[in-house]
């Protein structure tokens, strides 16, 4: 369990004994529940983040609360697949998706650090253009759900389907962590949820195109994402 720290405003005490205190209540509550929960909770300070891999969270967002703000990290090294697939989903969907930059463009980025950091520094890339990206975009608000599934990988095995982000002061919602693959497709087919089209093109994880190539099949999942490196992660859940 997490607890205080000696520099946690009295806000975020409260916040985080809520997140805890949800996290135990609502572990067998399915997704839907769990997004109700935090839609009478937080209101128009709960958000959505999306990579539109799949719009699945998404949706089960806008049953919750319709409308809700869906923010999407723009890094400029995105499949056109993936932005048509953000598209989509602001056309579609009760959803207000918000598109979020890095404060520098990619051809900005090359002249001050060089070009393809991501191949030399993927850490320090990541961090510029995800990480420092959403903890602006997550200013406004006092909760945010994600797609984290705890059989993705090891690091997310033990994913609360409510916890506390410590480092950002919010409450995070994991509403879909104890589900498999097979429940997500089933809910794909139920609902016609929009998805990825390269997901049914050797991409089951899919991030930036330099850092994301095809999995063939028996790979892990996320064998694709920053492939012949110990990096598993981008930063944005650790």
């Amino acid at each position: 369990m997490t607890t205080a720290t000696t520099t946690e405003s009295p806000r975020a005490g409260e916040l985080r004994r809520l997140a805890e205190r949800a996290g135990r209540d609502l572990e067998d509550a399915s997704a839907l529940d769990i997004l109700r929960w935090a839609a009478d909770t937080f209101g128009p300070r709960l958000c959505v983040t999306s990579s539109m891999a799949d719009a699945v969270v998404a949706h089960l967002a806008s049953r919750a609360r319709p409308g809700i703000d869906v923010l999407f990290l723009d890094t400029g090294y995105h499949f056109p697949e993936t932005i048509g697939t953000r598209d989509a989903v602001a056309a579609v969907m009760d959803v207000n998706v918000l598109t979020l930059t890095p404060r520098l463009t990619v051809a900005e980025q090359d002249a001050e650090y060089g070009p393809r950091l991501h191949d030399r520094d993927p850490d320090l890339c990541c961090a510029m253009r995800k990480v420092e990206v959403l903890e602006a975009g997550l200013a406004p608000y006092d909760a945010w759900a994600t797609g984290l599934r705890r059989d993705e990988s090891p690091s997310r095995a033990n994913t609360p389907v409510v916890g506390w982000d410590a480092r950002r002061e919010k409450v995070k919602i994991a509403p879909i962590a104890r589900w498999t693959q097979s429940d997500v497709e089933a809910y794909v087919s139920e609902h016609g949820v929009l998805l990825n089209p390269l997901l049914s093109d050797g991409y089951p994880s899919i991030g930036c195109a330099p850092c994301t190539r095809r999995v063939a099949e028996g790979e892990d999942p996320r064998a694709g994402r920053w492939a012949g490196l110990t990096k598993t992660e981008c930063g944005l859940h650790t």
